[in-house]
């Protein structure tokens, strides 16, 4: 096994989900379905793809669900058994099989660098990946996998980058890099959420990190910024100081399903990729294209 080789994941999930009251009022935002899979099952499904078998996810006051749903279910499992239906049997008991989960709390709503640091003794002194719930990446693990190449090839962190358009920069990250090969950068500076005209360039951070052990020193060392949260971005500036920090640019198979009409498209989309449902969904759209006179 490489020294670099990562089979841990951390998923932070502790956010009040704002963005979807009153729907996440009493229920954790990532537990809303896409079609009929919970948010956070799709970025679980994408870890395991890429051989992260260690799964680690950080709550808060109100996610139990969350840890109820990739538990076993004896009931449920007992009257799928005796009602016959195998099939949803079986796929009911791999959920709880994917990989070893394991669950700590954010006590406290200090951002999203306080999320990934309550995660320091469970990585100890390994690599791991960061996924965030709110990207949805469909697109059989490809850009995680590369990032991990990434990571065992040139050692470092590794950061995923998105072309959005300037004017939407002030959602994201903003990074400065240096190409090393065709889609692979080396990050030289990056910024939290700048105004269009101070952006460094349009490559946007998105969801997806590889870190080394080395980001937990960044972290502590992070001061609070604006509402007292300890921001990742800042971590990752210092991180920039002592070790390589790598940026796989990606275009394809990104949702951000904290968007409401992001949330929207990836049902539609990922609806039309179920043999089940294409049929009707298509002639769906077809009648409200009619309907509204948009043809």
């Amino acid at each position: 096994m490489s020294q670099y080789a990562v089979t841990k994941a951390v998923l932070p999930a502790a956010g009040l989900g704002t963005r979807f009251l009153p729907a996440t009022k009493s229920q954790p935002k990532e537990m809303l379905p896409i079609v009929d899979k919970p948010a956070i099952q799709y970025v679980v499904e994408e870890a395991v793809l890429a051989g992260l078998t260690d799964v680690l996810v950080i709550t808060g006051r109100g996610k139990r669900a969350i840890e109820d749903h990739f538990d076993r279910n004896f009931e449920l499992e007992h009257y799928l058994d005796q009602s016959g239906r195998d099939e949803l049997l079986a796929e009911m008991r791999e959920i709880n099989e994917l990989a070893d989960f394991h669950y700590i709390r954010q006590r406290d709503p200090l951002g999203l660098g306080h999320a990934v640091s309550v995660a320091s003794e469970h990585v100890g002194q390994e690599s791991f990946a960061v996924l965030l719930g709110d990207d949805i990446m469909v697109d059989d693990a490809t850009l995680l996998t590369r990032m991990l190449d990434v990571h065992a090839r040139y050692g470092g962190s590794v950061l995923a980058l998105l072309e959005v358009p300037i004017e939407e920069i002030s959602a994201y990250g903003s990074v400065a890099v240096e190409p090393v090969a065709e889609g692979l950068m080396r990050v030289q500076q990056i910024i939290e959420k700048p105004k269009p005209e101070a952006a460094l360039s349009n490559l946007a951070v998105i969801g997806r990190y590889v870190f080394t052990p080395g980001i937990f020193d960044a972290l502590a060392e992070t001061k609070p910024g604006v509402g007292g949260e300890i921001q990742l971005t800042d971590a990752i500036g210092l991180l920039l100081d002592r070790e390589p920090v790598y940026g796989v640019v990606f275009s394809d198979g990104r949702y951000d399903i904290g968007r409401k009409f992001d949330f929207l498209r990836a049902n539609i989309e990922l609806g039309l990729e179920r043999a089940d449902l294409r049929e009707q969904l298509e002639q769906l759209m077809v009648d409200l294209v009619h309907k509204r006179g948009l043809e």
